[in-house]
């Protein structure tokens, strides 16, 4: 039988992190607030500002940190309604629920995108947007942004899953209001945990800055330059928000400064992984994987793909064939107590929604890791194990049918 590749482990931090650890270690200087300016977390956010094309970045401890900073940093008012999507990961309702703002949730269709009629009919009485791009598949932002902008909703995206993706050209995460990225273990770049908020707008990063527990006058060590109109934002929202210390450590931004580097190199490995496996997957009668909508470049670490034809027993046999293996597929609608599938979100205000078309789209949406490092020969493995567990199934029914 075949041996599947080892798919959990992620690659290894650059040695250029290794020098900087020492010293760090060395020192015990791990607070972002210790050095009076130059930090290794406020260096992290300057290179990763650059990177992004944007004026601010804040790193934090994760991505739901940003995602809730974020929704506070817009001075909502308590009990506010944002429309997200029907499927993401449950931190994304829960980074609603902690702002004290109400989830409201729209269908997605079999793309994992939002469904756009869906979106535009579910926004009255909406005072905010977050925008998931689940698993690094973009939502056609213009329509998103347009339908917000005729209201003058702001918009936050959730781009956990897509550092390097662009969408016609822009880079996802700086399209709204504020970008939330993640540096947990699966992500693009590993810090096992760890996050950070990007904007241009300077009153919602003060403000972001300072709920992310800088206390006192530890805000002016987040400006590198004369920034007026930073340095007012900070003083007018002095004294008057609470804390919620979200910081990120020294360390963990030694560790996520020394991969920024390595960004370009994994998103197009792991595209070419993903784009070879899934050609391989649409051959067979079995698979269905989700083309990129027009002008999306993406930067997958994972694959996702449809079975066409299997009823939920053959899928549930499917997962487990798989299994034996070695390669783990997850279900998201199949799999118990799955975070990602909404009806599992039993701490919304008001109650589980009924979202029919995301149900259905769950039940059969598979999902397998698949790492920008992989080779080819490994992701090839990887098609043949899917595949052959697929024929398994499927001819071993009709085998037993006829």
């Amino acid at each position: 039988m075949m041996q599947a590749p080892n798919v959990h482990d992620a690659e290894p931090i650059p040695a250029a992190a290794r020098a900087e650890i020492d010293r760090l270690l060395s020192s015990g200087d791990l607070f972002r607030y210790t050095a009076p300016q130059d930090a290794p977390v406020a260096l992290l956010e300057r290179e990763f500002a650059a990177l992004m094309g944007v004026r601010y970045a804040l790193a934090v401890s994760s991505c739901s940190a940003a995602l809730f900073l974020s929704l506070k940093a817009l001075d909502l008012p308590r009990g506010a309604k944002v429309l997200i999507p029907g499927f993401t990961f449950a931190a994304v309702p829960s980074s609603v629920v902690h702002a004290d703002c109400v989830p409201v949730l729209c269908e997605v269709g079999e793309d994992y995108r939002i469904d756009l009629a869906d979106f535009e009919a579910r926004l009255d009485g909406v005072q905010a947007v977050l925008v998931s791009h689940m698993r690094g598949h973009t939502s056609d932002m213009d329509a998103i942004m347009a339908l917000a902008g005729a209201r003058g909703l702001p918009v936050i995206e959730d781009a956990a899953h897509s550092l390097g993706t662009l969408w016609r050209g822009r880079r996802i995460g700086t399209i709204g209001r504020a970008g939330c990225f993640s540096f947990q273990s699966y992500k693009l770049v590993n810090a096992g945990e760890g996050g950070i908020v990007i904007t241009d707008d300077a009153d919602l990063v003060a403000r972001a800055v300072i709920m992310s527990g800088a206390y006192e006058h530890n805000w002016a060590k987040h400006m590198a330059a004369p920034d007026p109109a930073l340095e007012a934002a900070f003083a007018r929202w002095q004294n008057r928000l609470p804390l919620y210390n979200l910081r990120l450590s020294n360390l963990s931004a030694a560790i996520i400064r020394a991969q920024l580097p390595e960004i370009p190199r994994r998103v197009r490995a792991g595209r070419a992984n993903h784009d070879h496996v899934a050609a391989r997957l649409d051959a067979a009668p079995w698979f269905s994987v989700p083309e990129a909508l027009p002008g999306e470049e993406r930067a997958p670490d994972s694959i996702q793909f449809n079975l066409l034809g299997l009823d939920e027993s053959e899928t549930r046999a499917f997962a487990e064939e798989a299994a034996a293996r070695g390669v783990k597929v997850q279900v998201f609608g199949l799999s118990a107590d799955n975070a990602r599938a909404f009806w599992n979100w039993r701490f919304l205000p008001g109650g589980v929604p009924d979202l029919p078309r995301t149900r259905a789209m769950l039940m059969r949406a598979c999902d397998v890791r698949l790492p920008a490092r992989l080779t080819r020969a490994e992701c090839d493995m990887m098609a043949d194990i899917l595949l052959s567990a697929a024929a398994a199934v499927m001819e071993g029914q009709r085998a037993y049918g006829t």
